[in-house]
């Protein structure tokens, strides 16, 4: 069954249609910009599957987790090659589109199937300013970067294991015979693929991934 889509333009006018095509729709007829939350828990108009196009801009958050699992890091890995700047944060609060600063696309009711459309400015502008204060702090999402599996090569659980040691990257790249500019190069990658913010952060989530254990066993 299609969920529905709710267009509201005043109080007292109510349209419905199909929510997949009709935010597709209206995404499609987007003239300067989309922004987008998406939790990934919903589906319908919040995949964000519309491609974007010269001349407008389509910035998409996601969270964390999608990086680091293997249909959802592939999803968003499309994303940025047809065009999306995809970034990520570790928790999404909401699932929510706005259309060149004039439409917002929100959930209604999930028992109901259905999404609705709002052109009042009160609404679009705390949209906005959610998506605008989440927009700084997350961390972009680099198309490619995301290899088909998500494990991590021997080297990179080395890598990982010294710098959990507290090595610097100088020795790092001795003991592993790269060079520190490799090394570096592979933290920042590896920092990607977690949507981490920092060295600290990576080791956590790493070790929350069982890539530390996987080495020690």
């Amino acid at each position: 069954m299609n969920r529905l889509l709710t267009i509201v333009d005043q109080p007292d006018q109510i349209h419905r249609m199909p929510a997949t095509d009709g935010v597709h729709a209206l995404v499609a007829n987007a003239r300067h910009e989309v922004i987008a939350l998406s939790t990934l828990s919903g589906d319908g108009g919040f995949r964000h599957g519309t491609p974007t196009r010269q001349g407008l801009r389509y910035r998409a958050v996601f969270p964390d987790s999608a990086r680091t699992a293997h249909t959802l890091g592939r999803r968003l890995s499309m994303l940025a090659m047809n065009g999306v700047d995809v970034r990520t944060t570790p928790t999404v609060p909401m699932d929510a589109l706005v259309i060149d600063g004039s439409i917002a696309v929100l959930p209604a009711d999930s028992s109901a199937n259905s999404v609705v459309v709002l052109r009042l400015p009160s609404v679009v502008t705390t949209t906005t300013e959610l998506f605008e204060r989440i927009w700084p702090t997350a961390v972009p999402f680099a198309a490619g970067e995301l290899p088909m599996d998500a494990d991590i090569t021997g080297r990179e659980r080395d890598m990982l294991r010294l710098l959990a040691l507290g090595a610097t990257d100088e020795v790092v790249a001795t003991q592993l015979g790269i060079s520190v500019r490799t090394v570096r190069r592979m933290v920042a990658q590896l920092m990607n693929r977690l949507g981490a913010r920092s060295r600290f952060q990576a080791g956590v989530k790493a070790a929350d991934r069982g890539w530390l254990l996987d080495e020690a066993s």
